[in-house]
């Protein structure tokens, strides 16, 4: 039942989000090959208009062969396009559009599954101001002399780095990918600002480095149909922040152990499988935002490296020299293997451990 939950977890992210590039490409008349999920042999096809659609062997991947682009071109060299319905016949802003779509489409399937599964709990926390409710005793933030009633307004980290927390939220989020190098905390007392330095402390049992408070409880409210949608932005707005700051620390070189791949994707699957079908769909919501969000990374091989070139050839009134692309996008996907094999390695470290 696992693999079958963990191969409809990644058809459901990985169909949106092509559909979305389908659907606007159709929109805007760009002549479509195939919408295939899954990569390799062809297992299943069926051809609807102009457009094949498939699904092949492997199930990890997909894609939208698009008349114009270069792989697309390739792989049907038998199918004659009719004159401006290729991509590159059509103006910037809609091949920004279209490369866009995907994102956009995974980004509103996270934003409906949160606020349907806030609607079916009836109720929503919102978290309060950062402000500490308790100093825990022995801690470094005692020793540094943080007290009770203290407003976190700013979070300095050893490489310089700066947070500015507006709910204790937030500042959990940002406290949780600490080390044990020295940070710098800033509080408001009094109508004062404070600033300390504490060194956070390894805990056991949560796994990961405290610096020792605790926050308010959050507020409770009473969600409807009408307000579900406006809690589930929220939500939404949450998760995208810790991943953002993954993705920073990624490229800042703090906490690489605490990424994961494919292996870690089917871990998790596994385990909230076992909690029931809400934090299925709540995994399925978290990891379709990380898709939209990795994909707007400015990388050649991803969504956001294609508008990025888009619009500079815009700007300029020509196109990439054809070897500086494919070099581009060759050290790209050097990158993304290179990331893939990492984060690999650490999900089977994990599970040795």
């Amino acid at each position: 039942m696992t693999i079958i939950y963990f191969i409809l977890l990644l058809t459901v992210i990985i169909c949106i989000h092509e559909a979305g590039h389908l659907f606007a490409a159709k929109k805007f008349g760009v002549y479509c090959y195939e919408y295939s999920f899954g990569m390799g042999s062809v297992i299943w096809k069926h051809k609807k208009g102009e457009t094949q659609y498939s699904i092949r062997a492997i199930p990890i991947g997909g894609f939208v062969a698009m008349a114009g682009e270069q792989d697309g071109d390739a792989a049907y060299p038998d199918v004659e396009v009719p004159s401006g319905r290729r991509l590159t016949e059509k103006p910037w802003w809609q091949k920004v559009i279209i490369m866009l779509a995907g994102v956009f489409m995974n980004f509103l399937l996270c934003w409906a599954i949160f606020s349907l599964i806030i609607l079916h709990a009836g109720s929503f926390a919102v978290s309060p101001k950062a402000v500490i409710e308790e100093v825990i005793a022995g801690s470094p933030a005692e020793a540094a002399g943080l007290e009770a009633g203290d407003e976190v307004t700013r979070i300095v980290l050893s490489d310089g780095t700066v947070y500015h927390p507006s709910t204790y939220e937030d500042l959990q989020l940002e406290l949780s990918s600490l080390t044990d190098q020295e940070i710098q905390v800033t509080v408001l007392r009094d109508g004062s600002e404070l600033s300390v330095s504490l060194t956070p402390e390894y805990n056991e049992e949560y796994q990961y480095y405290m610096i020792g408070i605790r926050g308010p409880a959050p507020e409770v409210k009473e969600v409807n149909l009408w307000n579900c949608w406006a809690y589930g932005a929220k939500e939404m707005h949450t998760v995208t922040k810790l991943m953002i700051s993954a993705i920073r620390n990624l490229f800042a070189g703090r906490n690489l152990d605490q990424l994961s791949g494919p292996v870690g994707i089917y871990q998790a699957t596994e385990q909230t499988v076992s909690y029931g079908f809400s934090s299925f769909l709540f995994l399925m919501a978290e990891l379709s935002l990380n898709v939209g969000i990795f994909n707007l990374i400015p990388l050649p091989v991803l969504d956001g490296g294609q508008v990025v070139i888009t619009i500079a050839e815009a700007i300029a009134h020509r196109r990439l020299n054809e070897k500086v692309r494919l070099g581009l996008m060759g050290a790209c996907w050097v990158l993304l293997i290179a990331l893939m094999l990492f984060v690999t390695w650490n999900d089977v470290s994990r599970i040795i451990r």
